[in-house]
């Protein structure tokens, strides 16, 4: 498997609070309520360490509270190459209700974060990212931070012969798909909402998410995964368009169902799988991760279960 690294500029200790029925405007009692490193990055980076992969974060961290994310890379054997500033990582609050399977975030302001923390950032994802290396640069952006900010980023990831996978949206989003060849990712991730606020429009059917896909495309992106929730997610390249779903299971937390299909598309194109069987892991990665809270995978046997019972169409 080659390399995975992933870059995390705005991550957040995630705090999970689980109740059964959300009361608004009353108490709550919590069922329970646990801490996790969070962020996308950094969950893509703990699922694809559960696969096995070979996998190197970085990213921007508050040294006054990264003793989560510390503990997390130790435990996952995670080659921790974070850029520390000063201050506090934020925290956001998840509200797991599992009397109805919903989950409310609260999301607090991120850390400030300048040109030469990005520049400290780029460097460290470099220097892990040998030619042929999967980087996942997820999330969002520091409000200090330009829209384009990851333009530069990914040019010269892409110069350096890594093949980048882009699970970000709004005007970051728009700006990586409007740069020039050199600075297009390998792929993107959006979700059906993030897409049609990239192209303006509703997507309400599968034929006009197909063409919105093409389009990205036909701009030189050449994977383009579209997460639909319960009914899955379209996967288009240049010459291939298929689905892949699995039956709806109960869930505990959907948190971190999108992050964990980020990091079965990652490992999937570590291992140099065609398109039918990068799908499949990439919904059973997202499916396997709806039974647990944090960044977790169970272990590899029932992901392989999961994966060959998906659902595939060719269109």
């Amino acid at each position: 498997m080659k390399p995975i690294v992933t870059i995390t500029l705005n991550p957040a200790v995630d705090l999970t609070i689980e109740v059964n029925g959300l009361v608004q405007s009353g108490v709550n009692r919590a069922e329970r309520a646990q801490v996790n490193a969070g962020g996308k990055g950094v969950n893509v980076a703990a699922c694809a360490a559960d696969w096995g992969g070979q996998v190197t974060v970085t990213g921007v961290l508050g040294r006054g509270n990264d003793g989560a994310f510390v503990e997390l890379f130790a435990v996952k054997g995670i080659t921790d190459r974070f850029v520390r500033v000063s201050g506090d990582t934020r925290t956001n609050i998840k509200i797991a209700d599992t009397a109805s399977g919903e989950t409310t975030d609260l999301n607090t302001p991120g850390l400030t974060v300048d040109a030469e923390h990005l520049d400290r950032v780029a460097a460290a994802a470099l220097e892990a990212a040998k030619a042929g290396a999967i980087v996942v640069v997820g999330g969002s952006l520091p409000a200090s931070l330009a829209a384009d900010a990851l333009v530069s980023l990914v040019a010269g990831l892409n110069a350096a012969g890594a093949k980048v996978v882009a699970d970000t949206s709004g005007a970051p989003l728009k700006a990586l798909l409007t740069a020039t060849g050199k600075s297009l990712p390998f792929a993107v991730k959006p979700n059906r909402h993030e897409l049609e606020e990239l192209v303006g429009r509703p997507l309400p059917d599968i034929e006009v998410l197909i063409g919105a896909a093409r389009d990205i495309v036909g701009r030189g992106v050449r994977l383009v995964v579209v997460s639909c929730g319960e009914e899955g997610a379209l996967f288009v390249t240049e010459g291939e368009t298929l689905t892949a779903r699995l039956p709806v299971v109960e869930a505990l937390s959907t948190v971190g169902a999108g992050d964990a299909m980020v990091a079965g598309i990652a490992t999937a194109l570590a291992e140099d799988k065609p398109l039918e069987a990068m799908a499949r892991q990439a919904v059973a990665f997202a499916a396997a991760k709806l039974k647990r809270v944090g960044p977790h995978l169970p272990e590899r046997a029932v992901v392989e279960a999961l994966a060959a019972r998906a659902e595939i169409i060719r269109l």
